[in-house]
């Protein structure tokens, strides 16, 4: 096994010279890629539309085709998932990433294409373990297995060649042979729906193996962990682990995990390392161990776009590329990809802490959010949520705020609501009940990890006295109609000031 850990950390540190060129050469690196792809997507319907065949250069692509959200491209993958193709990609769309859904739709299904796979999510992965191999050369990382904790998903059909499902279910699906030997558990049991079921069997399936690495989002590892710590009566994952050496983690912000996960995982030698990987593509990772600042992946078969967030929402938003970011500014990203999405805004936001090479910090989404544990409840959704549960119980909402509640020891997490109602619910119970209910039927990925409990339990409801917002915000002096508090926060900044303002 040593001679084998010995070769496999060869052969991933060989890209690292690739990874260096497009740290030398960003611009042309990107420039290169952008006409890759128009000129392979002339014959599509998008490219007879735009007129591809005409494109020379990054002006003409910019003034050409439009900006674009799921909305845009909505119907187009519509009708892939019936079985057409060569619309916005040239080869077959067989696979569709199911993510948490827009204004008007529970999911969203992201066309993954054969590219997208091979030379985006697949080539990030073996990234992760080339840039892991190369800052830690005595790694013995390949002397054990890494345990992947899939999706919520499993895949489904759609047809009889088209299928959807978590993206992570997806890359599993498609995980080469060879692969299965370094990996865990069993595809069957790391594709299960059931999160109750499956994480108990994964747990009793993996706590006899010798696992050296785990993947995935820190919210549902750190509660497999706790089972598997459950499960053997032990007192840290190293007790069951003891060769366990790196955590590769995205999807939420590793901020209010990490202390849980020093606790649990008592070494200074564990490596922790953060991805930027979405259904859309596989954008950074984090290359050194003394920052958490990610390496933006310039040769993915993704070309970036930067709209300044001042700009953002305007009629004709200015539009930057690599060349013209600095440090300074929040910018909303912009992708064009190897699986057909033209420059379309995935509303995440970045800033760049570093231009050369350009490195990257995720700071938000372009709307109000709570993504702390990958649900990404969005104010429409709990707007609308919140409507039905008023309606269900004669209930009026004046104003509210919300933010997520961390998990804590053997606790399970939630959101935490303060509403100020003009009429109050005739059960607040009730009331809290029908909005958790909805909410789950507006959005999927809220769905999942409020199954069983296992994730998030149902939300914390607080009635405050009448006026609490308006009395709060006069005691910031920040009276007046631009002043507000985000009716969604991923942080406990805003709800933990108005709890201690009520209770002073």
């Amino acid at each position: 096994m040593p001679f084998i850990n010995s070769v496999i950390s060869w052969y991933l540190k060989k890209r690292i010279s690739q990874i260096e060129y497009f740290m030398d050469y960003p611009h042309e690196v990107q420039e290169d890629l952008l006409m890759k792809l128009i000129t392979f997507s002339e014959d599509t319907e998008w490219g007879k539309k735009y007129d591809f065949a005409s494109i020379r250069s990054y002006k003409d692509f910019k003034e050409r085709l439009p900006l674009q959200d799921y909305e845009d491209v909505k119907p187009y993958i519509e009708r892939l998932r019936k079985g057409e193709n060569n619309l916005i990609w040239p080869s077959e769309i067989r696979w569709f990433a199911k993510s948490s859904g827009t204004t008007s739709d529970k999911s969203k299904f992201i066309p993954v294409s054969d590219e997208a796979l091979e030379d985006c999510h697949m080539k990030g992965g073996k990234d992760v373990m080339a840039l892991y191999c190369h800052n830690r050369p005595d790694n013995m990382v390949f002397n054990g297995k890494g345990l992947v904790l899939g999706g919520s998903h499993k895949v489904s059909e759609f047809n009889n060649r088209a299928y959807f499902g978590d993206l992570s279910a997806i890359l599993l699906q498609n995980f080469p042979s060879w692969g299965e030997f370094f990996r865990t558990p069993d595809l069957s049991l790391a594709l299960l729906d059931d999160w109750e079921v499956k994480l108990d069997k994964i747990a009793k399936a993996t706590i006899t193996e010798n696992v050296t690495s785990i993947s995935g989002v820190p919210s549902w590892n750190l509660v497999l962990l706790k089972r598997i710590l459950e499960i053997t009566g032990r007192r840290n994952i190293l007790e069951v682990w003891p060769n366990l050496e790196l955590f590769n983690h995205g999807g939420v912000s590793f901020i209010p995990y990490r202390e849980q996960f020093q606790k649990i995982i008592p070494s200074s030698q564990m490596y922790y390392l953060e991805t930027y990987n979405a259904s859309e593509g596989f954008f950074a990772i984090q290359d050194r161990a003394c920052s958490d600042e990610m390496l933006l992946m310039l040769d993915f078969g993704i070309f970036y776009e930067f709209i300044p967030m001042e700009e953002f929402g305007k009629p004709n938003p200015r539009v930057v590329t690599l060349e013209g970011v600095d440090t300074e500014t929040n910018y909303a990203l912009v992708i064009t990809t190897n699986g057909g999405l033209w420059r379309y805004m995935i509303g995440d936001t970045i800033r760049f802490t570093s231009l050369s090479p350009f490195r990257i910090k995720i700071s938000g989404r372009t709307k109000n959010f709570i993504n702390a544990f990958g649900e990404e409840v969005i104010v429409d959704n709990s707007d609308n949520a919140l409507d039905a549960a008023c309606q269900a119980t004669g209930a009026i909402i004046s104003e509210y705020t919300a933010a997520p509640v961390y998990l804590k020891d053997n606790e399970s997490a939630a959101h935490e609501y303060l509403i100020e109602f003009e009429v109050e619910p005739d059960s607040l119970e009730k009331f809290t009940k029908v909005f958790d209910k909805e909410l789950q039927n507006l959005n999927s990925d809220y769905e999942a990890k409020r199954s069983s409990n296992l994730m998030l339990k149902l939300p914390l409801v607080h009635s405050v006295p009448h006026e609490t917002f308006f009395r709060w915000l006069k005691s910031k002096g920040k009276i007046g109609g631009q002043n507000k508090v985000p009716r969604l926060y991923n942080e406990r900044k805003y709800v933990d000031e108005i709890l201690k303002f009520i209770n002073d």
